[in-house]
């Protein structure tokens, strides 16, 4: 089993407004490679680009599962579920700062 390791499926808006979902163990440097145009060959050409989501897994097994799941995503459902991640961590921030009831 692998220690002290987090994996991560991530999902980059491109600048022509596409979006791009990959699996790394690194995000830092990993967004780094898709802005110097070293990254997945989709990306290339297309920054900047806009982190819209991250999910974090305890193996790379569980990752790739779901990195191959958001990938047979329409669009459509995708978007759906970045704005229902990104509704739910607000929520935590309101409750977090008592600003919601």
């Amino acid at each position: 089993m692998e220690k002290d390791k987090t994996h991560i499926v991530y999902i980059l808006e491109c600048n022509d407004g596409s979006l791009y979902t990959g699996y790394t163990n690194d995000l830092p440097n990993r967004i780094a490679m898709h802005e110097s145009g070293k990254g997945a060959k989709y990306t290339r050409g297309r920054g900047p680009f806009i982190l819209r989501s991250t999910d974090s897994f305890l193996t790379k097994e569980e990752a790739m599962r779901h990195e191959y799941l958001i990938k047979q995503w329409s669009r459509v459902r995708k978007l759906a579920y970045i704005e229902d991640k990104e509704a739910k961590a607000l929520e935590r921030k309101g409750d977090r700062d008592g600003t919601t009831k």
